[in-house]
């Protein structure tokens, strides 16, 4: 029976999607911009099928029949997807071939087709499949003595049927597209041509005498989650890097085809693969928008978002200048940074790599999820272990994609002679949070930085992220002891400044809300998160909307809370920001999160600086991260840090800024102008930034 107080999380999904796709034809959005959102979106189904899916089809497989918190079994969510994917796939096809691809080609970025090069295109064309594309292509028939080849997740194919014509048999042939080339192969400036329509012009070269009857592309989506015995591995490193081998054979959960596909064709690739037609998708667009990003490399600024430059913050700035290290500003007093207005390098990096190389740092800890590839940071650590600190690294193997990176950095680390720990036996470490010890002088002082995201320099600059640099000594007290628990064996005291998952953070979240409901139509809970769908937590918004409580939100993504019903949520309004950088940054403030009520009379808890609590952190209001995870949040004090997370939180959810709002019959309208993308709320804090730290007040 369907539970009417929450959302489906999959279908959720899929909305969010939809919101991510309505950039692709905004025509406030420079060009090549929303050609990388049709590339976004493209990106997003495959984990969607890699994942979602997957998770739902082997809960069928094991006879797992448990309703989800929207009431829904596996079966019936499979089948609510099933109606909802086929309208998605057509509008991102429609978005990229009937918009952007007419005014990509009025701007002169022309993708073609084959028919469409003329003769000398296709004569250089031919010099460039000799040398870089014949030489890699393996055809592999399907016959008595060759069995169906294997597909390997996500790599695009050409299925090709061939005739003898002597014989008159017919064979199918999978021939795999490498990704050795780019995908869209300049023909001539500005003309670009999808490098399997190369490779179909020219398959009479691999299939020397045949008849080529038909080709038509294809991809392949398989079960992407890791299967880990953590209990049973004797080296968790290598258990992982046996599985992530593993992962390639993994069950087919979608085949993705050219809308044109004959009957037969497809009719072989769905019994060989062992899916159903249910789930195949059809696509009169190239298979695999994620090429798109390809364009993104094009020296066209005209068509591209004017670049902000991010600023580095006044105080660091200043210390530059007179030549002091962070360790100083961060003494005077703790430090708030907000990526990627604020830079990044010259913060978070810049506090790791003074860190590896000052003389009176004795040791350094942190927590890697995902350090992407070229990484200054580790660069630092490894750096400060040769000349003989003390660093100990928590990396997160099991960080779903990013895996097969963090292997190859746990690695590099030990060689370095970093002492390395790979997590805790069935919980994933997504906490941000770097530890350093330092004699002063005066006394050994502990320094953090606890942050929202990751210790990324690549995402740093399209993420919005939000971090804390302090050394208060509780702060360091409590990060102390969650190292000790992470890489030692113990059980952990009560934590007395941070908020940790799984052990006390999602209590800690309720008796917040349920607190704050005590004041009525007076209290007040604004929260900022990627996801919410743990049912505790939506139940006690609940109620406290019925309390009278306003509460505001901005979710980016998934949201399972129903926003605006009568009688049940009509004092929650939920908001959704999207724009040039993915919004990944935790807030939580309850306005009275630091006021005991005792009847009339209300007074502030001891020793607190303001009535409201604000925290940030690692954790969304999924039961992953509350239940699964790792997760630490940790308070702002500071009142000017306190108001600049106001302020970041008044931006998203004013009145006339771009965003979207989920209304009380569960859909998401586009609120604020809807002719232009302005006023958003992210240039309103860049602008914003750019001020504050160019006067030095923050």
């Amino acid at each position: 029976m369907a539970d009417e107080r929450f959302l489906s999380r999959e279908l959720s999904w899929i909305a969010f999607n939809e919101r991510v796709l309505e950039l692709a034809s905004e025509p406030g959005i420079p060009l090549l911009e929303r050609a990388k959102f049709c590339a976004i979106t493209s990106t997003n189904l495959d984990e969607f099928f890699q994942v979602r899916v997957a998770g739902l089809k082997d809960q069928i497989v094991a006879g797992i029949d448990r309703a989800s918190m929207d009431g829904r079994t596996p079966t019936q969510q499979l089948t609510a997807i099933g109606e909802l994917i086929p309208p998605l796939v057509e509008r991102l096809d429609a978005a990229f071939l009937d918009r952007l691809v007419p005014e990509l080609r009025a701007k002169g970025i022309d993708i073609v087709s084959y028919a469409d090069t003329t003769v000398d295109e296709q004569r250089a064309l031919d010099t460039f499949y000799d040398e870089r594309v014949f030489p890699v292509l393996t055809p592999l028939a399907v016959d008595p003595g060759h069995p169906f080849p294997y597909i390997s997740d996500l790599a695009l194919s050409l299925a090709v049927t061939v005739a003898d014509p002597e014989t008159g048999d017919r064979r199918f042939a999978r021939l795999k597209v490498p990704n050795v080339f780019p995908r869209l192969v300049r023909v001539a400036p500005g003309r670009y041509l999808p490098v399997e329509q190369l490779i179909a012009a020219r398959l009479d070269r691999l299939f020397v005498g045949m008849v080529i009857e038909e080709w038509a592309p294809f991809r392949v989506s398989r079960n992407a989650d890791l299967t880990l015995e953590e209990e049973e591995a004797d080296d968790l490193l290598e258990a992982v890097e046996m599985e992530l081998r593993r992962r390639r054979f993994k069950r087919a959960v979608r085949l993705e085809v050219a809308h044109d596909v004959s009957e037969d064709l497809l009719g072989l690739l769905v019994r060989e693969l062992e899916l159903t037609p249910a789930d195949v998708t059809f696509h009169r667009s190239p298979i695999d928008l994620s090429c798109l990003w390809e364009l993104l490399e094009l020296e066209r600024p005209d068509l591209k978002d004017p670049p902000w430059p991010p600023v580095t913050a006044g105080r660091i700035a200043a210390a530059e200048a007179g030549n002091r290290p962070v360790f100083d500003v961060v003494r005077h007093r703790a430090l708030l940074v907000h990526h990627p207005y604020e830079s990044f390098s010259t913060s978070v990096e810049a506090f790791i790599s003074q860190a590896a190389d000052d003389p009176r740092v004795q040791s350094i800890k942190m927590t890697l999820y995902r350090a992407g590839g070229d990484s200054a940071i580790i660069r630092g650590l490894i750096r400060a272990a040769e000349r003989g600190v003390q660093v100990a690294v928590l990396v997160e193997l099991k960080a779903r994609f990013d895996e097969a990176t963090n292997v190859q950095w746990a690695r590099q680390l030990e060689r370095a002679g970093v002492h390395v720990v790979y997590g805790m036996v069935g919980l994933k470490t997504h906490s941000k949070v770097v530890l350093v010890v330092r004699d002063d002088g005066d006394r050994l002082r502990r320094y953090c930085h606890i942050g929202t995201g990751n210790y990324n320099s690549k995402t740093a600059r399209i993420y919005e992220d939000l971090g804390i640099l302090t050394c208060d000594a509780d702060i360091g007290a409590d990060a102390a002891q969650l190292f000790n628990h992470l890489t030692g064996y113990s059980r952990t005291d009560d934590y007395c400044t941070l908020l940790v998952a799984p052990r006390d953070l999602k209590r800690q979240i309720v008796d917040l809300i349920e607190h704050e409901s005590s004041f009525g139509s007076d209290g007040s809970i604004t929260l900022k998160c990627n996801g919410i769908a743990d049912e505790d937590i939506i139940d006690a918004l609940y109620a406290a909307s019925q309390a009278g409580t306003q509460i505001d939100m901005l979710v980016r993504g998934v949201c399972c809370l129903r926003a605006g019903v009568p009688g049940l949520s009509e004092n929650i309004r939920v908001r959704s920001v999207l724009g040039r950088f993915l919004e990944h940054s935790r807030i939580y403030r309850f306005a009275h999160g630091n006021v005991i009520a005792d009847g009339p009379e209300r007074t502030r808890v001891a020793g607190a600086v303001a009535d409201a609590i604000h925290l940030i952190g690692s954790a969304d209001l999924m039961p992953r991260n509350l239940l699964r995870r790792v997760e630490v949040l940790v308070p702002i004090i500071h009142p000017r840090h306190a108001a600049w997370l106001d302020q970041a939180l008044t931006f998203g959810l004013d009145d006339d800024v771009v965003a979207w709002e989920l209304r009380c019959d569960d859909s998401w309208e586009r609120v604020g102008p809807l002719d232009e993308f302005v006023p958003h709320p992210q240039e309103r804090m860049y602008r914003w930034t750019l001020e504050q730290q160019l006067q030095g007040r923050v």
